[in-house]
Parts: C-alpha cells; sequence; structure tokens
C-alpha cells in the first residue's frame, strides 16, 4: 500500500505514522508514505495557498492551482495511465467505516487531500477527488488527523501489518458486530474473575460465548449496527432481548 497525502503540514503526518504498528510497517516496504507539500506549488512570491472567498464570508479559501499542481505531482510520479482515488476529508463526505476501510485496502496506491481553512476552491475538487470521507459529525482544523485516522484503520488490513493477520478479521465490527470483552492475568482482580469458559480449554464453548458476547454488546452499546449485521434467527432473537432490556433501563 502507497499513501499520497497533499498536505501544508507534511511533518504532521511523518511524525503520526513513523512510530509504533504503523512505523514497523513502513521500514518492511509494507506500506509507503509520500507527503506532497501543497505550499510548494503556490502560485505567488510569499508561497500564499489561500484567497478570500468569492460572494463574501468568513474565513479564506485554499485555491484550486496550488492543490492541482501538487496532484499532478503526485499523478506524474505514480503513472498517468494508472487509476487513482483521491480521498478528499471532509465533514460532508460519507462517515468513514469499517467497510470502507476493507474496500480501499485493496488499493495499491491512495491519496488523501487535506483541506484547512474553510475549506478548497469547488473546482478543484469536482477535478480530482474521487472520494469524499468523514470520519464524524464534527468539525477540526484540517484533514491532516482524519487522513492519519483513516491510514491507520486501512493499514491493519494490509498483509504483514499485523503480526497476527487473523486480529484484523475478528475484532470490533466482523460481521457488523462489536468485539467481545477481552482478558489477561491475573485471573482474579479487584474481586472479578476471568468467566470460567475461558479457563476451560475448550474452544468450541469458548467460540460459541465471545460470538453470543459480540451480540449482547453490539445490542447494547451500537443497536445501530444489528441491521446489517450477519445474525441467525437465536441470536437476532437474543439481540432483540438485549436491546429492550436497555430501553427499559433508559
Amino acid at each position: 500500500m502507497n499513501y499520497h497525502v497533499l498536505t501544508l503540514f507534511p511533518e504532521m503526518i511523518e511524525q503520526g505514522l513513523n512510530t509504533s504498528i504503523l512505523g514497523r510497517a513502513m521500514e518492511k516496504n509494507l506500506i509507503t508514505l509520500q507527503t506532497t507539500n501543497i505550499r510548494d506549488f503556490s502560485e505567488n512570491k510569499h508561497m500564499k495557498v489561500d484567497d478570500y472567498p468569492y460572494g463574501g464570508g468568513a474565513g479564506m479559501v485554499m485555491q484550486a492551482g496550488p492543490v492541482y499542481k501538487a496532484y499532478q505531482h503526485v499523478r506524474e510520479q505514480v503513472g498517468e495511465g494508472k487509476s487513482l482515488r483521491v480521498i478528499y476529508l471532509t465533514p460532508q463526505g460519507n462517515v468513514f467505516t469499517q467497510g470502507m476501510a476493507e474496500e480501499f485496502a485493496k488499493e495499491e496506491d491512495l491519496v488523501f487531500l487535506c483541506g484547512h481553512y474553510e475549506g478548497i476552491d469547488e473546482r478543484v475538487l469536482e477535478e480530482i477527488v474521487t472520494d469524499q470521507v468523514s470520519i464524524g459529525d464534527y468539525v477540526l482544523t484540517g484533514g491532516e488527523l482524519p487522513s492519519m485516522v483513516m491510514m491507520d484503520a486501512i493499514s491493519r488490513l494490509v498483509p504483514g501489518v499485523l503480526n497476527n493477520d487473523v486480529s484484523a478479521e475478528i475484532e470490533s465490527f466482523h460481521d457488523n458486530l462489536l468485539e467481545y470483552p477481552q482478558y489477561t492475568r491475573p485471573e482474579e482482580f479487584m474481586g472479578k474473575k476471568v468467566p470460567e469458559v475461558l479457563l476451560s480449554g475448550h474452544h468450541g464453548k469458548i467460540d460459541a460465548w465471545r460470538r453470543e458476547q459480540s451480540v449482547i454488546r453490539t445490542a447494547k452499546r451500537r443497536p445501530d449496527l444489528l441491521k446489517e449485521a450477519v445474525l441467525t434467527d437465536q441470536e437476532r432473537r437474543l439481540a432483540e432481548k438485549h436491546v429492550e432490556d436497555v430501553k427499559r433501563i433508559e
């Protein structure tokens, strides 16, 4: 996986991703990161990339020219004939999900466009952007943090990035369910014991318990996910019971 980030703050992206699991993945060339400073393509001597919005209003808008030239720089490096997905981070985009992460992880190259100020001139967005994505219904100062969130989620799905690739398949949002509770040593902590089934060594019973707990946890914490969850009739009834229990408590 090759990440290309168009940004005004390349050092923010580089420092954020060059550590921990993603840092090790880059050392192994499982993923690569190239940041392109949009300001390097400014069209004036003061390296300015923003201007007042036509029609008036508060704040400034990033100009189309520098953004387009930065994109063209990446396009030339990747190869003109290659299809390229360009993700613009914006609160107006589709909300990022695990399913989207899985889809993006199939790409060889991804370009992230990080806006600032009041946004980016609409004309260049229409010209180069293929996907508009939001990480939630709130506004941040720029697209760098959302892009790092997405790259983290996508990278975990790249083969070899995690020490145990199975982890990426069975944790939160597998089958649209939240992950089951996890425990480790000691067996008792502050009077609370590890569930007996996890100490039994019976893998079939452990798997069944974990699946049941995933259904219950999703029903209690994220019932909105159940609509798309892959459930048996028995699991559906279990989920409905716990959703009702939550409603009664509320």
